[in-house]
């Protein structure tokens, strides 16, 4: 009886260890309040671990030393770490968070409140609240311009976009910007922002400075979230209604190519080789692992229900 308790203990050890020296990717499970951790090379789920009441977006802090999860319900900040994927700490009270970003200076620290229609900005040392504004209807996500003077934000219930002018603390201007907008991005040369109007098909670029959507790209049906594919030229949409993803050149603003992808695809996250694209179905209660050479679903990863944001330390550059 010792001997086999002994070797049940051994054996939990070995895979601890395991687990802590394997990279895994992180994905939120925000239907179940969980995360998923998956072996990045065996394409599976080896544990999942309840982090708090629905967690959709994560990122990492600006030195990379934690990945910071957003619980919406539990009012929570979850620090986990980015390679075993292992909970570090967890900072409460801060209201409603959705979507998060950081301003390139790493002074501010921004959420959504989508809920409460409302976006938080915090001094990112300290996490302290220094600002807060209404902005109905649903904000939803949100991006930094380069020289930290704006904070960018899409209003998925009345159909805009809104700009937060950080030095004069309060919203500069509110404009239309197409039905349902969702993820939003600058443009490397920081003229464009790119908004994924999710109610229609296609990305709208829009001249910020100027305060008008310039042209509409066709992407598909359902045009969510883009993600940089770190090229510095190139962003990757998820077409949710559609079940593609396409890529876009903003050098010439075309779609270079687009490919299947089941199950409503939302997040994504791209292998430091550009090889690998890791997309969460949230439909299907799975990531969809896509071959970037062929363009095919590769592999199918089981997870929890409703996955949204999903992670691994070997991406490519931000």
């Amino acid at each position: 009886m010792r001997d086999l308790l002994v070797r049940s203990i051994l054996l939990g050890m070995m895979c601890w260890v395991g687990l802590a020296e394997a990279e895994v990717a992180v994905v939120l499970n925000s239907g179940e309040g969980t995360i998923s951790l998956i072996d990045k090379k065996a394409y599976q789920e080896i544990k999942k671990i309840h982090i708090g009441r629905e967690p959709h977006h994560l990122m990492s802090l600006p030195d990379d030393s934690a990945l910071m999860v957003a619980n919406s319900v539990s009012n929570d900040l979850v620090f986990l770490d980015p390679i075993s994927g292992q909970i570090k700490s967890r900072l409460p009270n801060i209201s409603d968070p959705y979507q998060l970003a950081f301003s390139a200076d790493k002074k501010w620290f921004a959420t959504t409140s989508l809920r409460l229609d409302r976006v938080d900005i915090y001094q990112a040392d300290g996490f302290k609240l220094d600002m807060r504004f209404s902005l109905p209807v649903t904000p939803s996500h949100l991006v930094f311009d380069p020289s930290n003077h704006f904070l960018f934000v899409t209003l998925q219930g009345s159909d805009q976009l809104a700009a937060i002018d950080l030095l004069a603390r309060k919203v500069a201007w509110v404009m239309p910007v197409g039905k349902t907008p969702a993820g939003v991005v600058m443009s490397p040369d920081g003229r464009s922002l790119l908004v994924g109007v999710m109610g229609e098909d296609y990305v709208a670029v829009v001249d910020w400075q100027n305060h008008r959507v310039v042209q509409k790209i066709h992407t598909g049906k359902g045009a969510h979230n883009l993600f940089s594919m770190g090229d510095g030229h190139r962003f990757l949409v998820s077409n949710r209604v559609a079940n593609t993803v396409s890529i876009l050149d903003v050098n010439t603003l075309k779609v270079e190519n687009t490919f299947a992808v089941p199950g409503g695809p939302d997040c994504m996250e791209l292998s430091a080789d550009r090889k690998e694209l890791w997309v969460t179905s949230r439909w299907l209660r799975q990531v969809s692992v896509i071959d970037m050479q062929t363009f095919k679903l590769a592999h199918v990863i089981p997870v929890g229900r409703s996955p949204h944001g999903i992670f691994f330390a070997s991406h490519v550059p931000r």
